[in-house]
């Protein structure tokens, strides 16, 4: 019997149904190759460059609830923790309602960015965590004030159970400078 065509690039992944031959890298290899290492033509080892990691911290927004960073600079990347509506300075929510959450949330957001040397046009990605998924439009209406209209970021939402000090929302960046 032929083997049947198989496009896998140069990945060998186990087939114990297949227990004659197997296409790999456009060469067929019979099972007892399989057990034996693929030779190749590339190196067998890798040059990984350091990165530097700084860390970003600014009294413009809150100080960090835990053993965490307001923000991590590594290479030209930019890691904002998740921020909530306290107003900096304070343990302070900006207000019990989400809209008035939701903005400082954006606000200590900024703060953290221009501390980085970045700004909401640099942010790639973003998570929004909400106490209640009712909230969605009024936060969606006020974060999306705060990014370019024609290149908004990725982004995912979730509503969670509970928030850092009972928070109404919670917002974490990547921004690539």
């Amino acid at each position: 019997l032929p083997c049947p065509s198989t496009d896998v690039g140069d990945t060998i992944l186990p087939d114990m149904a297949l227990s004659t031959c197997r296409h790999v890298a456009g060469r067929t290899l019979s099972r007892r190759t399989l057990l034996q290492p693929l030779r190749s033509s590339r190196p067998s080892s890798v040059q990984v460059r350091s990165m530097s990691k700084q860390v970003i911290a600014t009294d413009k927004a809150p100080a960090a609830l835990g053993p965490y960073s307001q923000a991590i600079k590594a290479g030209n990347t930019v890691y904002v923790s998740g921020q909530i509506g306290l107003v900096p300075g304070t343990k302070d929510f900006a207000g019990t309602d989400v809209e008035s959450q939701a903005e400082q949330v954006m606000k200590n957001m900024g703060a953290v960015l221009e501390a980085a040397g970045a700004s909401y046009a640099n942010v790639v990605k973003t998570t929004i965590l909400l106490a209640d998924m009712g909230d969605f439009a009024k936060v969606n209406e006020i974060y999306g004030k705060y990014f370019p209209a024609d290149s908004p970021p990725a982004r995912a939402t979730f509503a969670v159970k509970t928030l850092p000090l009972e928070a109404r929302v919670e917002i974490d960046a990547i921004a690539v400078l």
